[in-house]
């Protein structure tokens, strides 16, 4: 079949059947294993907080110095793999790229239970994070290229939500893995590590089976589906016109690093690594901290984490829907900052706790739309990797931080600086994402004049050859 070029191609009855067809098949073999992967490694990241309620802090002879340096070794090389595997994403392939990182991690894990020292868990984490680093922002930018920005965020929401999914999932299961403790010689703690490990490898295997490089050698759609995506994608801006315009160019990254919205929103996005990370980090201790203890703190830590994965897909469709990711974004740090100021402000355990409902939801909730308002904005291919690469540098420096305000800065049970800290940030993330929100409506105002003046190409950040059809998402 003749290859379709252009979306204005195809009669309105094509389009009607094929957009019928073409996103549910996407949603049947793209999305699954995305989101697969992403709970994967929020578990394999994250589950280190229900070992340490587990045991594994007293077992290993650990000071809360040395587990907020265990978490701080993992981000270090998280963060440096991230811009250079964004670069990297399409040219390796990531139908080999993306199994191969979750396959090597899912080892490292799994020699987390096997550590007799701290030294061996500051070796693991490590290659935790070197393994992890590219992964979100690759799947942003891989789920980028198959769908068009419109129908993007609903499913970033639905993989990220599983972070949030991961966090109930992990306390359920490290309460029912406590139940084998002290099989084979080991404690519960480490088999958390193990079994948690061993599925994420196996998993990485059978990724390699299933996933696809692009809609253009997806084996699932036919001829005339893969040209009418394809045609979509170029209609969108979510993809150039041509090859030639998404090979590599220093000039996309200086222009990425030229865009007022990125570094807007940059500061947001190291606000919400911090809170993000921090409650993903201590929830478990902090609910251990609110009275409840051994299994029951295992369990009573997933009911946020289950409640802001319900909200986060209500609201991802939305946000997709009426194209609100400011708004969105606005909502979820007003969350934030009334659930820390609940925090700090109660000395109820029971008012503590139902504000974890909020601040995890305000975190969790929060950046499926500031990470898709991003790579939305951002075109072509090397900026919107750039781009993305840059959200989540900025995101996990956030966590950084996080793993010393909650570990060692400031005290359990009460974390009195740390929850200041997060007001301070949850504010400073409803005035700049307003500021943003503000930004890109006058900036697409100015493209609708000067196309009425004729001189669409006429742009004030330098969009070049995508400033004729360019216009920013709100």
């Amino acid at each position: 079949m003749k290859e379709v070029d252009h979306f204005e191609e195809f009669s309105d009855a094509e389009k009607a059947r094929l957009e019928g067809t073409v996103w549910r098949k996407l949603d049947r073999w793209v999305l699954p294993v995305c989101t697969i992967f992403y709970l994967l490694s929020f578990l394999d990241r994250s589950n280190i907080a229900n070992a340490r309620v587990a045991g594994m802090q007293t077992s290993l002879k650990i000071s809360n110095y040395q587990y907020s340096i265990a978490l701080t070794m993992t981000y270090v090389p998280y963060i440096a793999a991230e811009f250079p595997s964004n670069l990297l994403l399409k040219y390796v392939g990531p139908r080999w790229m993306l199994p191969t990182m979750v396959t090597i991690w899912g080892l490292v894990a799994t020699m987390q239970g096997v550590v007799k020292s701290y030294s061996g868990l500051l070796a693991c984490r490590f290659f935790l994070g070197l393994m992890e680093g590219g992964l979100f922002p690759g799947l942003v930018l891989y789920m980028s290229f198959f769908y068009p920005r419109e129908r993007l965020q609903i499913r970033v929401a639905t993989f990220f939500a599983s972070a949030s999914l991961s966090g109930a999932f992990s306390g359920l299961l490290a309460a029912a893995i406590m139940n084998i403790n002290g099989k084979g010689g080991r404690p519960g703690w480490a088999w958390i590590f193990i079994i948690e490990g061993m599925f994420t490898f196996v998993f990485g295997l059978i990724a390699f089976l299933v996933l696809p490089n692009s809609p253009a050698t997806a084996r699932f759609f036919s001829t005339k589906e893969r040209n009418y995506v394809m045609a979509k994608l170029k209609a969108d801006g979510a993809v150039a016109g041509d090859d030639k315009s998404d090979g590599f160019k220093w000039i996309e990254v200086i222009r990425c690093c030229q865009s007022i919205h990125v570094w807007l929103l940059a500061p947001v996005l190291f606000f919400l690594g911090t809170t993000l990370y921090g409650l993903a980090y201590f929830e478990p201790t902090i609910v251990a901290g609110l009275g409840y203890t051994g299994n029951k703190a295992q369990l009573m830590s997933a009911p946020p984490f289950a409640f802001a994965f319900v909200v986060s897909m209500i609201t991802a469709v939305i946000s997709d829907r009426y194209k609100c990711r400011g708004f969105m974004l606005i909502f979820f740090s007003v969350c934030n900052l009334v659930g820390f100021i609940m925090f700090y402000a109660s000395k109820s355990n029971h008012v503590r706790y139902g504000s974890l409902f909020l601040t995890i939801s305000g975190s969790y909730c929060g950046a499926p739309p500031v990470i898709t308002w991003v790579a939305n904005n951002s075109a072509p291919h090397i900026r919107r990797a750039t781009s993305v690469a840059i959200a989540f540098i900025m995101t996990n420096s956030g966590g950084i931080l996080a793993t010393w305000l909650l570990g060692s800065l400031s005290p359990a049970p009460n974390y009195t600086k740390a929850t200041i800290t997060f007001i301070i940030m949850s504010v400073g993330m409803v005035v700049l994402s307003t500021a943003t929100l503000a930004y890109l409506w006058h900036q697409n105002r100015l493209k609708a004049e000067r196309r009425q003046c004729g001189t669409p190409e006429d742009e004030p950040e330098g969009l070049g050859d995508q400033s004729a059809w360019f216009i920013y998402n709100l």
